[in-house]
């Protein structure tokens, strides 16, 4: 019996998912994310499965297993991939879910108030009436702004997910 995974990216044209992989790393490369994290990201999430092992994704765009470790770490941190083992093995499978920006963005949230924090300490340290300590502030001011809308926004999106997709993951 033939594996539906492999019978359905075998259908697929391999350069056409290539050439969406590299465009699409592209645009996150320019977003800010590092390139190898940004093509090893967009093989992911053109992967029918959403899951690759270290070997395939070096297979698939011709890097390096020390060049997916790496990737793979970063991704990891910024909460943009998850690591699996597969049954029976000690291979890794890297995976990417539905909600990964949903995650990435939730993570950053928690970034953002430590930044608030220490934003509130600086003004405190410069002083509030320093050019500095203004500075500070209205920095510290967007952030406040910022997280506000984006847990708002969050909320209206999880609603809006469960109408187009239900609970199902793909």
């Amino acid at each position: 019996m033939v594996d539906p995974k492999a019978r359905e990216e075998s259908q697929r044209d391999p350069v056409a998912v290539s050439r969406f992989v590299e465009h699409f790393a592209a645009q996150l490369v320019e977003a800010g994310l590092p390139r190898m994290p940004a093509r090893v990201f967009a093989a992911l999430l053109a992967s029918d499965t959403g899951a690759l092992t270290s070997a395939e994704l070096g297979e698939q765009l011709k890097i390096s297993p020390a060049a997916v470790s790496g990737a793979v770490r970063y991704l990891a941190q910024v909460h943009m991939l998850s690591r699996e083992r597969e049954p029976g093995s000690r291979r890794e499978r890297y995976r990417v879910h539905s909600d990964q920006w949903y995650e990435a963005l939730t993570n950053r949230e928690a970034i953002i108030k430590r930044w608030e924090d220490a934003l509130r300490e600086g003004v405190t340290s410069l002083g509030a009436d320093t050019p500095a300590g203004r500075r500070l502030a209205e920095t510290l001011a967007f952030f406040e702004f910022v997280e506000k809308d984006v847990a708002q926004m969050m909320e209206r999106w999880r609603t809006h997910r469960e109408k187009l997709f239900g609970g199902v993951r793909p």
